[in-house]
């Protein structure tokens, strides 16, 4: 049996894929600076919060690093609604992956910041220095420097895990390839298309992220 390659069709909706890689970069910044936020406060809380805290904080990352994404999205957009609060599709999609990144980012963030020797820490305080103080002058560099090929891979992963919220119709690039792959009936070459454009996402990323680290860090 003979399989010709037909891109043409595939090509020709392009506007509907271009529409797609935007929605995926949307979401994909949206959860990189909403989950380093909740990583930032939530791994501090951890370190440096009292026990009761500590707890809570270690609750929500076991959770939600031990559950599907899916299901997380799902709880969101279907089950929030028999709770009263319904919402769209794009934003039960932010959500949800705002709250699974903060959770990976807590961890990677926690682990940059118990990366600082104790005793650079105590230096500063021996200077008179105010805690908020030495966190901002001795702390932040060090840990970032240490956390950031980690948080580097782990946004990168979230921009590919992006693809699931396809499952509540946001219109993502893997929604927007499931409909040109039903009007065209090209499997094979919609969805090669899709995953090259996926990996020139990746690519863009780790690179963007290869020159941020060079600029904060290598250059100083």
């Amino acid at each position: 049996m003979k399989y010709g390659l037909q891109f043409r069709d595939v090509f020709a909706a392009w506007e509907s894929i271009l529409e797609g890689v935007w929605i995926t970069l949307l979401l994909s910044g949206v959860a990189m600076v909403g989950g380093l936020a909740i990583g930032v406060l939530c791994a501090a809380a951890r370190v440096y919060g009292p026990g009761w805290l500590r707890r809570l904080v270690g609750a929500y990352v076991e959770i939600i690093r031990n559950t599907p994404l899916l299901v997380q999205l799902f709880l969101i957009f279907f089950g929030l609604p028999s709770l009263g609060l319904r919402l769209d599709g794009l934003t039960a999609a932010m959500i949800a992956l705002v709250i699974n990144l903060g959770a990976y980012t807590t961890e990677i963030v926690r682990a940059g910041l118990e990366a600082v020797p104790k005793a650079q820490i105590e230096a500063g305080h021996s200077l008179g220095l105010s805690g908020l103080q030495v966190f901002r002058y001795i702390v932040v560099f060090p840990a970032l420097k240490a956390m950031f090929p980690a948080l580097a891979s782990q946004f990168v992963l979230m921009m590919l895990a992006t693809s699931v919220v396809s499952q509540i119709s946001v219109q993502d690039l893997f929604h927007a390839a499931s409909i040109v792959q039903s009007r065209t009936f090209r499997d094979f070459e919609v969805y090669t298309v899709i995953g090259v454009l996926y990996l020139s996402l990746a690519f863009a990323f780790r690179g963007l992220f290869a020159v941020i680290y060079r600029l904060a860090f290598v250059q100083r």
